[in-house]
Order: structure tokens, then sequence, then C-alpha cells
């Protein structure tokens, strides 16, 4: 089965661009609280796009899913509005489906669930260690639709150098057979286009296949819309390179034997740039 795959954006020309490549949801998002605190210094992704985005994109576009990340559980503050608002807006702008990120017990993953009450598709976001801790607990949970596992950020609470140890420390495989167990449909990190990313693309993409996992995000280097300005060159990017992981999805399917070499060769380059 092709891997689900999302993009961020909160531009509708992009959106649009990358449906019609052939990406199955558009990403917006919200998240913002405390993720500049926690991914200081890093080279990551802080949109900051808004409930309007969501009102934007969804109108933009036709065939994909609209995918949601608002901001771990929280109160109303002077700051912000809470939760509840926060996800009661995004819903009636049209999210089909919305990411719980950050959250650290089971308690959270309740109350988002309670706070969607069936009106999107619940993702919560596996990116804490506590929640690595209490994945049991979490999964047991009636109403989560989906779950991801954000390497990010949990490599950080791990005290990793490089993201993808846990692919080959076992902790993500340990994760996936957990949601694998309870027949919740999972996915993991993010892919760039063949042939790029410190670990090449295609062999992330084998680990996918190899774990069970169903989506994985577009990263920025798949398509940067910051550094490229002409459309039609965005556009060429987007299809040949969803064509190129199509063509070795299909390859993967027909050749599941060499998952435990990808894997043994996977393990061997996260521990070559992580000793670097």
């Amino acid at each position: 089965m092709a891997l689900k795959l999302m993009y961020i954006t909160n531009r509708p020309e992009i959106a649009q661009i990358a449906e019609s490549a052939g990406v199955d949801r558009i990403f917006v998002d919200m998240e913002y609280i405390g993720k500049s605190q926690r991914q200081g210094g890093m080279d990551t992704v802080q949109s900051h796009h808004t409930v309007e985005d969501v009102a934007t994109v969804k109108n933009a576009i036709t065939t994909a899913e609209l995918i949601v990340r608002v901001n771990p559980i929280h109160g109303e503050t002077q700051e912000f509005c809470s939760s509840e608002e926060e996800i009661n807006d995004v819903i009636a702008n049209g999210a089909d489906i919305i990411m719980l990120p950050y959250f650290k017990t089971a308690a959270e993953v309740r109350e988002f669930v309670r706070l969607v009450d069936g009106r999107a598709r619940t993702l919560p976001l596996v990116e804490t260690v506590e929640a690595v801790n209490d994945v049991d607990e979490i999964l047991d949970i009636d109403g989560i639709d989906e779950i991801f596992v954000g390497l990010n950020d949990l490599s950080l609470g791990y005290g990793k150098k490089f993201m993808f140890e846990l692919l080959s420390d076992g902790t993500v495989e340990y994760l996936c057979n957990k949601f694998k167990k309870k027949g919740i449909p999972y996915g993991f990190g993010g892919i760039a286009s063949l042939g790029k990313g410190l670990i090449p693309s295609e062999c992330i993409i084998k680990e996918h296949y190899r774990l069970g996992s169903t989506c994985s995000i577009l990263s920025r280097s798949f398509c940067n819309i910051d550094k490229i300005k002409h459309f039609g060159i965005i556009s060429s990017t987007f299809v040949n390179g969803i064509r190129e992981i199509r063509a070795l999805e299909n390859e993967c399917e027909r050749y599941m034997d060499y998952f435990i070499d990808n894997k043994r060769k996977v393990a061997e380059l996260v521990k070559e740039i992580s000793e670097r």
C-alpha cells in the first residue's frame, strides 16, 4: 500500500501544485507554543500557520485531505486561546485530520479525543520520552484514528545527536510493533527526494515498508519553496519527486526480502554520522 504523503504549506497555490502531483495530505502547522524553546538552534520547520490558513487551504484543494497540527493541550491565557477553542476553530474551518503534538500523558490524549469528539480524525504525535513510556495506556484510549512518531523532538528527549538514531536503535520499531498490535495506522519522520538527505531517502522509504508504516511527511528539502520561486520548477519538482517515490514503492512491494539488508545499512550510516 502506498504511503500517504504529507506536505506542509499554508500557501493555496503550492497546496494545489502538491495535490496535482499526488500528495495525499496538505499539512497546515499551527503549533508554536513551546516549540522554539525546545528546538532552538535546530534547522527545523516552525511554520506559525493560523486558523485562517486552514480555511484558505481547505478552499484551494479538492482531492487531498487537510491535516492540521494544533498546539499541545493547554488552557486559555492572555497570549492564546484554549485547546478547546483552537480545536473547534480548525474543525469549523475544514480540518479532516487533527494532529496533537508534544503530549506526555494518556490524560492529554484522552482530553484531545474528547475535544475532537468524532468531528475529525485524530492523530496523536508521539515525540516525548514520557509518551513512549506511557504508550500502552495511550493506545488503550478509544478514538485514536492514526498515530505518528515525531523524530526531531523525540531524539532531543533521548539526548541523541541525530534523529535517525531512533530508527537504528530499535525505538521506532518498538513503537511500530505496539501500534501494529493495536491495529492503528501509523507513520514516522520525513522523507526527502530520492538520493537526497544525510541518509538517502530511498533507505528511509524502505524502512517505512519494512516497519509497516502508512504515512510520512515530505521534508522541506523535498521542495524548498523558500529557495525555489518559479512555479514551473516547483511543479516539476513535485511531479518528478512523487513519481520517483511511487516507483520505489512499487519496487518495495515486489521485493520485501531486502528490508533486513537495508536496516543494517541504515544502522551503519546512522552510526557513522552520529560519531563524526
